[in-house]
């Protein structure tokens, strides 16, 4: 189970967001939602837990297939079409090194498989209880 705690005080937006060893993220919303862009947006932090894990679990894996991948890049985006109460993520995936068509297929279907993609690519369910 991953578990994080979040805390906002009186400024407005500024969220203090911590791991149970002490790594601190800030996040806000950029000037012109009325924030004053001191970290990612909540939106910004949900697509760099893909790119985080994509490129961690394509990193692993061609290190463990012994494979020359030299550089993983990544651009995600995400965007909400609200007429049909859907959330649209489109990543874009750059491979640097010597590799092959079947070495960069297989890369595309693990970065597919990556932890946090079946997260996002299976039924979520959030309960939420007030203390």
């Amino acid at each position: 189970m991953a578990t994080i705690s979040a805390n906002i005080k009186k400024e407005l937006y500024r969220v203090e967001i911590e791991s149970p060893t002490g790594n601190v993220v800030i996040a806000d919303e950029p000037l012109e939602s009325g924030g004053k862009d001191l970290g990612f947006s909540p939106k910004e932090l949900l697509i760099a837990s893909l790119g985080a894990c994509t490129s961690a679990t394509l990193r692993m894996y061609a290190d463990k297939k012994g494979w020359d991948l030299q550089e993983v890049k990544l651009e995600i985006d995400l965007d909400r079409d609200e007429k049909a109460n859907k959330t649209i993520i489109k990543r874009s995936i750059q491979l640097f090194g010597n590799l092959d068509e079947k070495q960069r297929e297989r890369l595309l279907n693990v970065a597919n498989a990556c932890p946090v993609h079946k997260i996002l690519t299976n039924p979520i369910e959030i309960t939420t209880k007030l203390e």
